[in-house]
């Protein structure tokens, strides 16, 4: 018999898209808790058609977010819509959301309205920028917080062009901190009985993931990068290419040097301080990438890790997940048509669990409202009046 999961009996109440707020509620699903989405009759979640694919709703990147959750299609333009999500949320734990600050509230389903429904539940939602400012009006996106929160403009090497990071570092990220704040809320209702509002953004975010980088320059005035390190670098090799930290040695110079077969580099005038090694760093780099490229990956990489110095080969993402570390590690879901990445939170007990498959658009909402007490005359007349979807 498997232990219960910890979230096992918690009844989520989903009107999120895209990614941040799906991560948050797929990962409060993967440990137990009910995810019921709710989604726009015929179009749903965005992810359903932000690709041509031709599983078409159930594409790869709405299954990647959109595991362990029920759907449920509503006309919420309409007072019978609310009166639906009203009644769930009465007997619902969280309310969870991503639209643009006040979208929620215009339709009546804010913190005020749900909370004098239910004065238990935790009203969660991310936003762009917060709810307010000068940009609480912005539409949140990954790649505009990327740009706002400084996180885009720094680099490993100046004269390197500006560049987006292609993986969704906000989305994620605050997708997460999501999560954190719910689970506290929940905690904290154990302790008072009462619900309460929780608040993350994408800006927020990514200024949270700086926080060494910013402590340097709120103290120091001083731009700092773990990337632009000297002893640092990503090199290309004659099959591939590797990464070198040179990051706790006394001298990671010399030891570079050596097992690059080079001389000691370290008594090298130009490099024999760390601080001229930073000046020069573009000096550097060309006598290491120089030496590097003559060889292939697997041979450098064995030189170094006998002189116990941090490397690794770049990978692709599809050598990545074929690893057998990756498989080892229990972070690949396979199951009939889908493959995705588990949870990378391992518990001894009550652990990840794929219950349910990505849902076709509205497929639980007869289910979902039985249970909710609804009868079979009223969720008929809510298919007839085209409510629900």
């Amino acid at each position: 018999m498997h232990d219960p999961q910890p979230l096992a009996g918690i009844k989520v109440i989903d009107f999120t898209q895209v990614m941040l707020g799906p991560c948050c509620t797929q990962t409060l699903g993967d440990y137990g808790a009910d995810v019921i989405k709710i989604e726009r009759i015929g179009a749903g979640d965005l992810s359903r058609s932000s690709i041509e694919d031709p599983a078409g709703q159930l594409n790869p990147i709405f299954c990647s977010l959109n595991r362990n959750k029920r759907s449920i299609a509503l006309d919420l333009k309409s007072p019978a819509g609310i009166a639906v999500v009203h009644r769930l949320v009465a007997n619902g734990d969280v309310v969870v959301n991503n639209f643009r600050a006040g979208v929620m509230e215009r339709m009546g389903l804010g913190y005020d309205a749900l909370s004098a429904i239910n004065p238990r539940i935790i009203f969660a939602f991310g936003t762009g920028f917060g709810t307010e400012g000068p940009y609480s009006h912005k539409g949140g996106q990954d790649i505009l917080a990327q740009a706002m929160s400084g996180v885009m403009a720094r680099k490993c090497d100046p004269s390197e062009p500006l560049t987006i990071y292609p993986t969704a570092l906000a989305d994620y990220s605050a997708g997460m901190h999501l999560v954190q704040g719910i689970l506290l809320a929940l905690l904290q209702r154990e302790r008072t009985g009462g619900g309460q509002q929780v608040e993350v953004s994408l800006y927020d975010s990514m200024l949270a993931m700086q926080m060494q980088e910013a402590a340097m320059w709120l103290m120091r005035e001083r731009d700092f990068s773990w990337g632009a390190m000297p002893h640092t670098g990503a090199f290309e090799t004659t099959d591939g290419a590797l990464v070198i930290v040179g990051a706790f040695k006394a001298n990671p110079l010399r030891e570079i040097s050596l097992a690059l077969g080079l001389d000691d580099l370290s008594q090298d005038a130009r490099f024999d301080s760390f601080d001229k090694s930073v000046r020069n760093r573009n000096t550097l780099h060309d006598i290491l990438r120089a030496r590097i490229r003559t060889n292939g990956t697997a041979h450098w990489i064995a030189r170094l890790e006998e002189r116990d110095l941090l490397c690794a080969p770049v990978k692709r993402l599809g050598e990545a997940l074929a690893d057998r570390q990756t498989d080892i590690n229990s972070m690949l879901v396979r199951h009939d048509q889908l493959g995705l990445v588990g949870s990378p939170v391992h518990l001894s007990s009550g652990g990840f669990a794929l219950r349910t498959s990505p849902p076709a658009l509205g497929a639980d909402g007869e289910a979902v409202l039985a249970e909710f007490g609804f009868s079979g005359a009223e969720i008929e007349r809510l298919r007839v009046d085209r409510v629900l979807g």
